[in-house]
């Protein structure tokens, strides 16, 4: 007989379904080994999939561990947010609590929940970044796999978990207007050890300040939709930067309209430590129960 477990596919960072990235949560994930949870995490096909299991730390409410469908993740922001959620609407933790320590691979990360039901908030402190400059030969690289000019000044690789190599293109309509060469941008990403690349540039219409677009074809996601580490990671380098480019210590992100999606990242830097939240709403599309062998 199969063993039944509890399964949730939701949107991150969009209050309507079809508009953020979708996530899969296996909520009783006790008993899996890593070889079933990457091969769930293939099954699954979404850029990660998260899986719920009791915390091994006094202090964490839950522990979630987070799979792409080539590799575990130590963080990620949108399954990061989403497992938050998917712990609260299962009854892992108390739902009237309104904060919360995730324990996951990089660490343990605060967690505060805003509001409650249909309009509940997660606000998920991203672990600490480390910005890295690029080479100039890695920069003409990218420049070439993104089929853009850039500067040295332009790009740099940040690790908050994840690496990511990040890329300001300074407008938002050069980052929507990309067509990269995705085998470059794969080669480039397995080379360098990089979960993805990121760009972003300044927007000037509707409500978002940034538009952002996170390429990862290495890990068989030409383009993910909406990407929490990513834009924890943009707001790391600004910081690093001094805030030179004028965002401030509070924006949100537009992403994913590029793949049909509509998806809203807050992001925050506290002036004070440099920590950086992500957070959005979420959206619940599906319920159900994973039969295993």
């Amino acid at each position: 007989m199969p063993a039944s477990r509890r399964f949730l596919q939701l949107d991150v960072f969009a209050s309507r379904l079809c508009d953020g990235n979708p996530l899969a949560v296996v909520v009783d994930a006790e008993g899996l080994d890593r070889a079933t949870m990457q091969r769930l995490a293939r099954w699954t096909n979404l850029s990660e999939t998260a899986f719920l299991l009791p915390p091994t730390q006094p202090q964490a409410d839950y522990r979630v561990r987070i799979f792409t469908p080539r590799q575990e993740l130590p963080f990620a922001g949108h399954p990061s947010v989403g497992s938050a959620y998917a712990a609260i609407e299962a009854g892992r933790v108390d739902p009237s609590r309104g904060s919360l320590i995730q324990e996951c691979a990089a660490g343990l990360l605060p967690v505060r929940v805003v509001g409650s039901e249909a309009s509940r908030i997660i606000h998920v402190q991203a672990p600490p970044a480390r910005v890295e400059p690029l080479d100039s030969a890695l920069a003409d690289q990218l420049a070439a796999a993104l089929q853009v000019h850039l500067s040295i000044d332009q790009v740099c690789r940040v690790d908050n978990g994840p690496h990511w190599i990040l890329c300001n293109l300074e407008r938002a309509d050069t980052v929507r207007g990309l067509l990269p060469h995705m085998a470059a941008l794969a080669a480039l990403c397995i080379e360098q050890k990089a979960v993805g690349v990121s760009v972003f540039g300044r927007e000037s219409r509707g409500d978002a300040a940034m538009a952002v677009r996170a390429f990862c074809p290495a890990d068989g996601i030409p383009e993910d939709p909406v990407t929490g580490s990513a834009n924890a990671a943009i707001m790391a380098w600004l910081g690093g930067r001094g805030d030179r480019d004028g965002y401030g210590v509070r924006y949100r992100a537009s992403q994913g309209r590029e793949v049909g999606r509509d998806g809203q990242v807050d992001v925050q830097r506290d002036p004070g430590t440099g920590a950086v939240t992500i957070g959005g709403a979420c959206v619940i599309g599906m319920r159900g129960e994973l039969m295993l062998d």
